[in-house]
């Protein structure tokens, strides 16, 4: 019951804050952007289907667990969604983040030398792999191909004014924040600045030039730690 209750608080909270910072970007409205989204992310489910089973017999073999890692998280106007990433990381990873230390400033979590990591999620989240089933919440109109990181239940409950307009897109699979940094970029409010800087540069092609973007640093590996 008690789970219950502050579960229906926490999203009364964020529905109300919602409502108060909550501007309707140009980017919503563009058909172009959703035409791309549902183009991209047909690709993304085929790249998906191929290369599927010889990563989910690689992580079995690896470690002990589940082939996915699912998560709640949330994005625009506060809706909350599950994702779902190849598992990176040792089964029981929740259970042992107290034993990490966090190296980020604000209301994210990193850490270079997590132990926690597996090895063959190590080379997925290097070339960004692991993102690859989330397609399919781009394809259903979850997510954006580019926008900005949806965040977790931990984060959001957190936020302050300031914070919230962040959100006032479709949360991406890329953004500003995975080109100009990512694993580099250690301070939540850089972040922020970041996830702002693209709703103030969007236009119609400005996601075309992001995912280019993001295609140069996967192959020059260049992704998360």
């Amino acid at each position: 019951m008690y789970t219950t209750t502050l579960h229906s608080n926490f999203k009364n909270a964020t529905s109300t804050a919602w409502e108060l910072q909550f501007t309707p970007h140009p980017s919503l409205q563009s058909k172009f952007k959703r035409c791309l989204d549902i183009l991209g992310s047909l690709v993304g489910l085929l790249i998906l289907a191929i290369v599927f089973v010889p990563i989910a017999i690689a992580i079995k073999i690896d470690s002990p667990g589940p082939i996915f890692f699912t998560q709640e998280r949330y994005g625009l106007q506060g809706r909350s969604f599950r994702i779902r990433k190849f598992r990176s990381m040792v089964s029981n990873a929740e259970e042992l983040k107290t034993l990490v230390k966090n190296e980020a400033n604000g209301l994210i979590f990193k850490n270079k030398n997590d132990f926690r990591v597996t090895k063959v999620g190590s080379f997925l989240r290097r070339t960004s792999l692991d993102e690859l089933p989330q397609f399919w919440n781009v394809l259903v109109g979850e997510m954006s191909l580019v926008g900005t990181r949806p965040p977790t239940a931990d984060e959001v409950v957190n936020y302050t004014p300031h914070h919230w307009q962040r959100l006032n897109v479709k949360p991406g699979l890329t953004g500003e924040w995975q080109v100009n940094g990512r694993s580099q970029v250690t301070d939540f409010e850089q972040i922020v600045d970041l996830d702002l800087r693209y709703q103030k540069n969007w236009h119609l092609f400005y996601d075309l030039l992001l995912i280019s973007k993001t295609i140069y640093v996967i192959f020059a590996r260049k992704g998360a730690f």
